[in-house]
Parts: C-alpha cells; sequence; structure tokens
C-alpha cells in the first residue's frame, strides 16, 4: 500500500485550490493500492491557502504568518493514516514543504531550491518509507 500526496492524486487541496493530478498515481488509488492524504489539510490549514516554504527550520507563509505546528500536527496524522494502511511506501510531490523529498524552496518565495525533505516526507525517511516523487 502506497500513501501519496492527495494533489497527485487529483485532489483539490493545493494551495492555490488547484491539484497536480498525475495518472500513475491516480491509478494505483483507483486500484486500491494507494491512499491519498494533505498533510496540510490535516493539519487544519485552509484551501485554498498562503503559499509556503520552510526557512530557519520553521514553516513560513508568503504573508510571514509561522504555520510550523500546523504543519506538524498535519505530518503526525498523515503519518498514523500510513501506519493504519500497512504502508512502508510513498509518492510525494516534488518540492512541497510537506512532502518535498531531496529538494525544497528555499524559504525566499523565488523558487530557488536547496536540499532538504519537507515536514512529512521527513517523518516517513525518520520511520523507514521508501520515498518517491511523481
Amino acid at each position: 500500500m502506497y500513501i501519496v500526496s492527495g494533489c497527485l492524486a487529483g485532489l483539490c487541496c493545493r494551495y492555490d485550490g488547484g491539484d497536480n493530478a498525475d495518472e500513475r498515481v491516480m491509478q494505483l488509488v483507483a486500484e486500491g493500492k494507494a491512499i491519498p492524504v494533505c498533510p496540510e489539510q490535516l493539519g487544519g490549514l485552509t484551501t485554498p491557502r498562503p503559499p509556503c516554504e520552510i526557512t530557519d527550520g520553521k514553516v513560513m507563509s508568503n504573508e510571514g504568518a509561522d504555520v510550523t505546528e500546523s504543519f506538524i500536527r498535519g505530518a503526525e496524522e498523515a503519518l498514523k493514516l500510513a501506519k493504519l494502511a500497512g504502508s512502508n511506501k510513498a509518492i510525494l510531490k516534488a518540492r512541497s514543504p510537506s512532502c518535498g523529498i531531496g529538494k525544497i524552496y528555499d524559504g525566499t518565495f523565488n523558487e530557488n531550491l536547496i536540499d532538504g525533505d519537507g515536514l512529512f516526507a521527513a517523518m516517513l525517511r525518520k520511520e523507514g518509507f521508501k520515498l518517491e516523487t511523481e
């Protein structure tokens, strides 16, 4: 069983209210082989919401709001779902402050990438999940 970013499964949960639908991910969900989650929504954030990036260990919106606690709470809830499903692998949205794997935006909101993981991806990695992006 895969855990997948909800936006990749076609759910309109991106920060701007859109999706990042990926046919392969949508097929896995349709076959009952994947469960979509959106850690940001699970953390209580609205959709749409201001764009967020990680800077100095905090998740900040482009409006200057510290939303770290919502991101942590959502990542913890999504991790619970992954464990309940017996999953050990995930397909996550690249560059996201929640789901990014290996590269995330640098916190300047200028589309600059740095090495690092989103908060949910980091939790999954720590738990031994196999991670891949779309």
